[in-house]
């Protein structure tokens, strides 16, 4: 989402240069040889390529895909591979929605979950269930809310599977993010955040990032905090903003 400017293993090196770990999406679209290269410290990549978490069929291509997916994390030594509730499309969009989830697809999603969760286990990996919200970015998602994926990820309570917190989509879907961390934090794997509106780097808009980093310290998170966010003016400054806003 930063330096867009670039061709992919530049907006890396760039990165790197700033002293900054680097996330990325799809794999399957990069060269992952060339951007290990680039000597970046890798945090996080997209851990599947297809499929869901409570169809036969999805169910099967998203641990065979999950299985690729920690291959290539191999090559860039990322540790954490990161989900969602469904497949999304090139938009956002998901491949199967469906926001009104079932009793039975609740305990399909926590058997799918629970292999992965032994798959990332046995490879020293993390898989990060990611919440979304589906009234801006992701209509139509399943387990989007940040109150599903938190009762996925504590009811398999494995190490090999944590909680992606993403902060803006929370903001929108459900607000009082204090709380929220409050609650999480002993499953979180990872933090991202971006401003509301707009998914703009922190500093843009409503949600006063120094109160959450002030409250991180208070809880004693050391984890990672991502910036996925567009850059409301350009990615130098965006990245200012964000290390301002959590040094």
């Amino acid at each position: 989402m930063l330096f867009r400017e670039l061709p992919v293993v530049d907006r890396v090196r760039r990165l790197h240069e700033l002293g900054f770990q680097v996330e990325i999406w799809d794999w399957s679209t990069k060269d992952l040889p060339a951007l290990a290269a680039t000597g970046a410290t890798f945090s996080s990549m997209t851990g599947y390529l297809a499929g869901d978490l409570t169809t036969a069929d999805g169910i099967a291509e998203l641990l065979r895909t999950a299985e690729e997916s920690i291959a290539a994390a191999e090559i860039i030594d990322s540790p954490r591979l990161n989900l969602h509730g469904t497949g999304l499309d090139p938009d956002g969009l998901p491949v199967r929605p469906g926001e009104a989830v079932t009793p039975s697809d609740r305990e399909r999603a926590h058997e799918t979950l629970a292999r992965l969760a032994r798959l990332g286990e046995r490879h020293d990996r993390v898989f990060t269930l990611e919440n979304l919200n589906t009234a801006v970015d992701h209509p139509g998602t399943p387990f989007a809310r940040a109150e599903d994926t938190l009762a996925l990820v504590s009811a398999v309570d494995s190490p090999g599977l944590r909680l992606n917190l993403d902060l803006y989509h929370a903001q929108i879907g459900e607000g009082n993010l204090v709380e929220l961390l409050r609650r999480a934090l002993p499953w979180v794997g990872e933090i991202q955040v971006a401003d509301v509106p707009g998914r703009f780097e922190p500093g843009t808009g409503e949600i006063r990032y120094p109160a959450i980093a002030a409250e991180l310290r208070t809880l004693g998170y050391e984890g990672v905090v991502g910036l996925e966010a567009w850059p409301s003016v350009d990615s130098a400054t965006a990245l200012e903003r964000f290390r301002a806003s959590f040094a």
